[in-house]
C-alpha cells in the first residue's frame, strides 16, 4: 500500500480547500489520510469517500506524530487564527522528524509584498510571513502556495445579505482592483502539487482569478450572473469592522479583514497570475461564473405576489 498523502483541515465545510483536495485525490485513486479536529458527521463522510480519517490538533505534539507518521507528502493549511504560527512550527517540526519529502504550505499572497522591514496591519499576514520564514529555515522540502482573496470569503460570506436586500455589494474596497480566486481552483492546484510534488519543491505559486478589476466592474458581473442590476457601494472600513465585531466574529479575524479592506483601497490586491492555468490546465472561475453557480445565496426567496 502506498504511503498516504496527509491533508490537514480536511473536515472543512463543502467547498473548503482541505475537503476538496481530499475529494480530488481520492477520485484519482490516491491513499489519503484526512486530519480532522473532531469526530463528527463530516469525518464520517470522509470515511465514506475512502479516506483514512485521523483526529488531531495542529497544536498538540502527540496527535501530530500520530497524524504525520507514515506520510511522505503533506498539505498544510489552517484557517485564520492567532495560533497559526505555533501550529505551523509544530507541524513542521514533526514533519521533519518523520522525514516528510514534500510539505505543501498554504500561505497567502500579501506575503509577496512583505519583508523583514515591510509588514501590514493584519496580524494574520505577519503570522503567514513568519511561518514561511520558519518553514524555509527548517530545511523541509517546501512548496509555498499563495492565493489572493478567496471568493468564498468576502464575496460569498460578506456580500449576499446586501445583494439580496438592496441589490448592492457593500464592501470597504474603494476603487481598488482585486482578483479573487475560488477555493475549488486553489484545491485543484494543491491536488496537482501533492500528486507530483518533486518538480515543485522550493517554488512559490501565486493564485488569482482570471480578472483584476474594481468592484464597479464586478458589480456588473454580478448583474449579468443574477439577471438584475447590482451596484457597488463603498463603505468606510471602521464602521464595517465594528459591525463584524458586534456579530461576534473573533477580534483576530476582524482585524485581518479590516486590514484587507485598507489594502484593497490602497490597490495592493491588484494582482494577476497564470499559475492556476499553468498548474492545472484549466482556467480559474470568474466572478460571474462563481456568482451564477451560487445564485441562490444572492437571491431573495420568491415572494408570493399573486393573491
Amino acid at each position: 500500500m502506498a504511503n498516504p498523502v496527509l491533508v490537514t483541515g480536511a473536515a472543512g465545510r463543502v467547498g473548503a480547500v482541505g475537503r476538496t483536495v481530499t475529494e480530488l485525490l481520492l477520485k484519482q485513486g490516491k491513499a489519503v489520510r484526512a486530519m480532522v479536529r473532531t469526530e463528527d458527521e463530516r469525518a464520517q463522510a470522509l470515511r465514506g469517500l475512502g479516506a483514512e480519517v485521523v483526529v488531531g490538533n495542529l497544536l498538540d505534539l502527540d496527535s501530530m506524530h500520530r497524524v504525520i507518521a507514515g506520510c511522505e507528502t503533506m498539505y498544510f493549511g489552517m484557517s485564520v487564527s492567532d495560533a497559526y504560527l505555533a501550529a505551523t512550527v509544530n507541524a513542521a517540526a514533526v514533519a521533519k522528524h518523520h522525514g516528510v519529502k514534500a510539505f505543501i504550505n498554504m500561505s497567502q499572497m500579501t506575503v509577496s509584498q512583505m519583508s523583514i522591514t515591510e509588514t501590514t496591519p493584519s496580524p494574520q499576514h505577519k503570522l503567514h510571513w513568519l511561518a514561511e520564514q520558519a518553514l524555509n529555515w527548517s530545511g523541509l522540502p517546501v512548496v509555498h502556495v499563495r492565493p489572493t482573496v478567496f471568493l468564498e470569503g468576502f464575496f460569498l460570506t460578506l456580500t449576499p445579505d446586501s445583494v439580496r436586500e438592496s441589490d448592492q455589494i457593500r464592501l470597504p474596497f474603494g476603487e481598488g482592483k482585486t482578483s479573487p480566486v475560488a477555493a475549488e481552483d486553489v484545491a485543484r492546484v494543491i491536488a496537482a502539487l501533492v500528486a507530483n510534488p518533486q518538480p515543485h519543491i522550493g517554488k512559490i505559486y501565486h493564485l488569482t482569478g482570471p480578472q483584476s478589476e474594481n468592484m464597479h466592474f464586478f458589480a456588473q458581473e454580478y448583474s449579468k450572473a443574477l439577471g438584475r442590476t447590482i451596484t457597488f457601494q463603498d463603505i468606510p472600513v471602521e464602521p464595517w469592522r465594528d459591525e463584524l465585531l458586534k456579530r461576534g466574529w473573533p477580534v483576530h479575524l476582524v482585524n485581518h479583514l479590516a486590514a484587507m479592506g485598507d489594502l484593497h483601497r490602497a490597490g495592493r490586491f491588484d494582482r494577476l497570475s497564470d499559475d492556476v492555468l499553468t498548474l492545472t490546465g484549466q482556467r480559474p472561475l470568474s466572478v460571474q461564473e462563481f456568482v451564477r453557480k451560487n445564485a441562490a445565496a444572492f437571491t431573495a426567496a420568491a415572494k408570493a405576489k399573486e393573491a
